[in-house]
């Protein structure tokens, strides 16, 4: 069997996409998709990347009508973390530390979950 390399996009339906797009590159520098083969797409890091579907009845995602949660790998959680409330947004740090490292939820302006995850 050949084996897939990885996500090569994420793809979701938004209420404004163009305005979801601009607030997800203004606070987690994920650029734009490229309008042209010129430009370059978001490029993400080397790293572990967790493929986890969950039962219909989760509660993890948020609001039940969340199918969906993304998890961004970051450097720092408590500078992101920092920066995001400076900006306004809140974001919730899960207090418990575990053998992989910490996480926090936060929540697009469209209500997606976004869970991040900064690594030991």
């Amino acid at each position: 069997m050949e084996k897939v390399l990885g996500i090569g996009g994420f793809f979701f339906k938004a209420k404004d996409p163009t305005g979801l797009s601009e607030w997800y590159k203004k606070h987690f520098g994920i650029s734009e998709v490229p309008t042209d083969y010129g430009q370059e797409p978001w490029r993400q890091e080397a790293g572990y990347t967790i493929f986890a579907p969950f039962p219909l009845n989760t509660e993890y995602f948020g609001d039940s009508k969340n199918i969906w949660m993304i998890n961004f790998r970051v450097k720092s959680l408590d500078e992101t973390v920092g920066y995001l409330r400076a900006e306004g947004i809140e974001v919730e740090i899960d207090p418990t530390e575990y053998p992989n490292g910490r996480f926090a939820r936060l929540y697009d302006p469209e209500g997606n979950p976004i869970e991040l995850w900064g690594e030991k």
